[in-house]
């Protein structure tokens, strides 16, 4: 019995793992993992004292012999084992969740509908990545019938290391758009990445959930099996769009509900969300009522009036092709009297400054007057002096502060590390 199976056997004592010393428990296991501001192999003679079942350590020799802790060459490396080993003794449905936008409102939205009947683990937040997933996957215990796994990718093959961790019975792409250019390289290494996802479930006869109306999906789906959804009539579930003004409100089987999703873009997945719930044998009204009260947080398409204006606040993240979106749609809904306030889009490598132009110039085109563009690139694309421009959030609040912004329509959106958010505090 290698060093992975001595540990898994010990795991099972509470189906408990943490990366945290200041969360350890009876019983569970701690991964001592480092990082650029800590060093969790610092903790583990004190967390060999606390009652866990075993500690995984890196490469450290100057630790007291303990017959609780484990020496590793990798401790993130053997945490994604000891998830991979924990992973092949299941045999329950695992919908993995990949995709350039909407990812993280998908998983949530499927979990609501599906924790309606379901014992169900899923990802919490976007914690999707090489830590993430193994995490995730070590919280499913002996009484969980589905897990939801989403999955993030900013370099080529990353999905495709996630799947083998996660090993999928089931899949969803909710859509394929130009986002981390800098890290895959080009658009066409982002389609090859996210398409790890259909690789791995289709080349194990699994089950896949595709977009009908989405022709590169359909397209790269050719020849697996799958259930489509989407507003064409030849999709499997099929729906429409009622209205997003601004919620969106959607029609299924001839019955009509309103969400608390901003956008149009937003219909595929609740799409998604229906199908995977019909799929799982759930009855339309509880689908209906599970995603009719979800509510969005974390500053993705959060609408919020302040006793100054109306803001929609979309400023988890930003890419090209969820900021046109979100432009195109705020067009649709916004009032004459209306403010965009956009900040920098991240890692587009070579391609940013042809990115934020193609948006500088969607701004023109919608005939929008009153822009505050935030951060260097789109500062650098900002011609004529038609938009105001900030170098950073802080700039910004000060300009707000001194010329105060009331009874407008107002759009916020950008990047997370653009920190966009901190303009609440004054509008």
């Amino acid at each position: 019995m290698n060093d992975i199976e001595k540990i898994y056997e010990l795991y099972k004592k509470s189906y408990m793992v943490t990366t945290d010393s200041r969360c350890v428990t009876k019983d569970c296991i701690f991964v001592a993992l480092k990082g650029e501001h800590f060093d969790g192999n610092d903790f583990a003679a004190e967390v060999a004292d606390a009652g866990i079942a075993a500690g995984v350590i890196a490469d450290r020799q100057d630790l007291p012999a303990n017959d609780r802790l484990f020496i590793v060459e990798d401790s993130l490396k053997a945490l994604q084992e000891l998830a991979k080993t924990h992973r092949e003794h299941l045999n329950i449905p695992v919908l993995g969740i990949t995709g350039t936008n909407g990812k993280t409102t998908t998983k949530e939205l499927v979990s609501a509908v599906l924790s309606r009947k379901y014992d169900i683990i899923y990802t919490q937040g976007n914690f999707n990545n090489h830590l993430g997933v193994p995490l995730t996957l070590l919280r499913i215990k002996p009484e969980t019938e589905i897990a939801v796994i989403e999955m993030g990718a900013n370099h080529p093959g990353e999905i495709r290391q996630l799947t083998e961790i996660g090993q999928p019975t089931m899949g969803i792409i909710t859509n394929i758009g130009r986002a981390h250019l800098e890290g895959f390289g080009s658009f066409e290494g982002v389609i090859k990445t996210k398409f790890e996802m259909y690789q791995y479930v289709g080349g194990h006869d699994g089950l896949l959930f595709v977009n009908r109306d989405n022709q590169l999906l359909m397209e790269l789906s050719s020849g697996m099996k799958k259930i489509t959804y989407g507003q064409d009539d030849g999709a499997d579930v099929a729906g429409q769009m009622v209205s997003a003004n601004p919620f969106l409100r959607v029609s299924h089987c001839q019955q009509e509900f309103d969400t608390q999703l901003v956008g149009d873009y937003n219909f595929e997945n609740v799409m998604a969300a229906i199908t995977v719930g019909r799929h799982f044998g759930i009855d339309n009204a509880t689908i209906h009522d599970a995603i009719a009260n979800y509510t969005p947080t974390n500053s993705r398409s959060q609408v919020i009036d302040t006793q100054k204006n109306h803001i929609i606040l979309d400023a988890y993240n930003a890419n090209p092709t969820s900021m046109e979106h979100a432009i195109r749609n705020f067009r649709n809904i916004c009032a004459d009297d209306n403010l965009l306030i956009l900040g920098d889009m991240r890692e587009l490598g070579n391609d940013s400054q042809k990115e934020h132009e193609t948006i500088f110039n969607l701004l023109n085109e919608m005939n929008f007057k009153n822009v505050f563009l935030v951060g260097d690139e789109f500062r650098k694309v900002c011609k004529n002096n038609c938009f105001m421009t900030f170098e950073n959030i802080d700039m910004l609040i000060q300009h707000i502060e001194n010329h105060p912004i009331e009874g407008k329509d107002i759009l916020v959106k950008g990047s997370n590390s653009m920190k966009l958010g901190k303009v609440m505090e004054v509008i």
